[in-house]
């Protein structure tokens, strides 16, 4: 083995629906109206280390279409991602898992909710790109404050 650093690897092992519903509780009556529901997204994502250099990221939405109090549809899509990562500095780690892969498998999830969606009878719901980078690092700066809170109450 040479005396150089072994170079960084970021490969797709595997990504596949791990979870998916659909629920209709005011079906059939909600195929009558004729007004448009307001469509309502919510996104999380998680990682965690599977083997040596393997990682698992989960990217969940969950998108509801409701007018009024009625519900039309709600539609939840766990999209997975099986990701080999080695040789990155710790720091790396963190948006890799967070932006890089969640990334990778939007278009993925993005589609199941579409074709579930149409497959419900409704018009196919195309959710617009998500900017994981500014989640991120949302995420990051609400962690900072949580915990410079909690030091600060002890």
């Amino acid at each position: 083995m040479s005396d150089q650093q072994a170079q960084p690897v970021f490969q797709i092992e595997k990504v596949y629906v791990k979870d998916i519903s659909l629920e209709m509780p005011n079906a059939p009556q909600v195929f009558l109206n004729r007004d448009q529901p307001e469509i309502e997204m919510q996104l999380h994502t998680e990682s965690q280390p599977l083997d040596d250099g393997y990682f698992h990221v989960l990217l969940t939405i969950t998108v509801t279409a409701a007018l009024e109090e009625k519900t039309y549809f709600l539609v939840e899509v766990v999209q997975a991602g099986i990701f080999q990562i080695r040789n990155m500095p710790n720091e790396d780690y963190g948006p890799v898992l967070g932006v890089a892969c969640p990334n990778i498998l939007f278009p993925y999830a993005r589609e199941v909710v579409s074709d579930v969606v149409n497959r419900g009878g409704f018009p196919p719901v195309i959710l617009a790109p998500i900017n994981f980078e500014t989640l991120y690092l949302q995420r990051q700066a609400m962690e900072a404050d949580a915990q410079a809170n909690q030091t600060t109450i002890q």
